[in-house]
């Protein structure tokens, strides 16, 4: 039997785990951020292990097709039929081999042979070692030619040929290599304060005290960024409800809002109710936020939070944001429609996520996005305002949404984005954001304002 030709003491089972995570990812379609945070839940690593786990998944996962090309290149006539558990072991170990220059070659051939012997059939482990010692011994034969076109880009910076050269047409090469260079980083962690609980010289002590390294964010008043940490889950502001995790650009959605004390607010597309909150903070937890959202389950995450924050002035209901304006015509002072999108501002914090989008999605998102913000812009009342705001840089999604709303719907007019910044106001009429720009996310905000 194959328990028996493996040795137990050479498995290493943070590689085993990120083995394990790779076939949820790859064969059960989970999220690899969720399947990541649930398998060290369960393990109950060192923080070692930890961050040598999520390098091995997260490095493992963004790779993706470069990967795949590589161990080609080491195949007889670059084919081969590879059992799932045996891919992933050679994907892991492939990995190791280029991209991660403090491990041995030896430690990942010799763990990844282990794993063959106990995951695969007979043979598997001879395969294995085939492969990763000769990629050890000629490294040059994976090697990418130099070029300058979307296909060899979509290898070398590890992102889909459609993705790379999409990007390539739309900003040029230099660009579209900058932007895929910053989603193979590491996204910042940010922090909002919780601003009903204590300030942002209390939380940045709190932080410090906790064990973690923090600054105060340039971009945004109640932001913090994060340097240095442990566990999220142990991190005691936190779980104490002091402040949130949310990215400096998606704070700024809430300020460019403006909803102030005593006001209605509709948050149409409201789950996880990270923005739900912050609007709730600025108002002083005084008014009234309608959130709504299309899945019960998300309902519960935005009363969590809201409970965690000691917020009680959010109203969680379940309805499809298309349908808002129907319900609650001209009812609110204040609406935000932070509409589902293409999420390319947002991939360097979802690994497996340029792998997930098809090119052919993003020609169907524009409509709906109208569909979203027309339905719920009739819930404005008249001198109200409508933020609508996206987290990608597609002009189709952005710009092109806003411009035929308001063609459609002369009630409504452009007020300038840029000039509710709450740091550095600017004289953009809608607000573009990279995430090659300042450390956050690539977002898009528009206001608009009802006559």
């Amino acid at each position: 039997m194959t328990e028996n030709r493996y040795a137990a003491d050479k498995i290493d089972p943070v590689r085993e785990l990120a083995m394990q995570v790779l076939m949820e990812v790859h064969r059960d379609g989970a999220y690899a951020n969720v399947a990541l945070v649930r398998a060290m839940r369960a393990a109950q690593l060192t923080d070692r292990d930890r961050r040598f786990l999520t390098e091995l998944v997260y490095g493992t996962v963004k790779a993706g097709d470069t990967l795949d090309d590589m161990i080609a290149k080491y195949l007889r006539d670059g084919k081969a039929r590879i059992k799932p558990q045996i891919r992933e072991i050679l994907r892991l170990g492939i990995y190791q081999i280029f991209f991660m220059d403090k491990v041995p070659a030896s430690a990942a051939c010799n763990t990844a042979v282990e794993l063959a012997k106990k995951h695969g059939k007979r043979g598997a482990d001879s395969f294995v070692n085939a492969v990763l010692r000769a990629a050890v011994r000629e490294p040059e034969r994976a090697a990418i030619p130099a070029g300058r076109n979307a296909r060899l880009l979509a290898l070398r910076e590890q992102h889909p040929f459609w993705m790379a050269n999409r990007w390539v047409r739309l900003y040029g090469y230099e660009r579209a290599e900058e932007l895929c260079r910053c989603n193979n980083g590491s996204a910042p962690l940010a922090l909002r304060v919780n601003t009903l609980r204590i300030d942002r010289e209390g939380l940045l002590k709190k932080l410090a005290a906790a064990g973690a390294q923090a600054r105060p964010s340039a971009t945004v008043p109640d932001g913090i960024v994060v340097t240095s940490h442990g566990m999220l889950d142990a991190l005691a502001p936190l779980r104490e409800g002091l402040c949130q995790v949310q990215d400096e650009s998606s704070m700024l959605v809430a300020h460019v809002l403006g909803a102030a004390p005593g006001m209605t607010v509709i948050d149409a597309c409201a789950a996880p109710g990270g923005k739900t909150t912050h609007i709730a903070q600025r108002m002083e937890n005084r008014g009234k936020i309608y959130a709504f959202d299309v899945y019960e389950g998300k309902i519960a995450r935005i009363e969590n939070n809201a409970r965690r924050l000691g917020i009680d002035i959010i109203e969680p209901r379940l309805l499809d944001a298309r349908e808002i304006g129907a319900h609650y015509a001209g009812t609110a002072d204040r609406v935000l429609i932070d509409a589902p999108c293409s999420g390319f501002g947002v991939l360097r914090r979802k690994p497996d996520a340029r792998w997930r989008r098809k090119p052919e999605e993003l020609g169907a998102l524009p409509k709906l996005q109208q569909e979203i913000l027309a339905g719920a812009a009739a819930a404005v009342r008249p001198g109200g305002a409508l933020v609508y705001s996206t987290c990608t840089m597609e002009t189709a999604e952005n710009e092109g949404v806003v411009q035929r709303f308001l063609e459609l719907h002369p009630e409504f007019v452009l007020e300038r984005a840029g000039a509710f910044l709450p740091v550095q106001q600017t004289e953009d009429a809608m607000v573009q954001i990279f995430p090659t720009e300042d450390g956050g996310d690539g977002f898009f905000i528009a206001r608009m304002k009802r006559l």
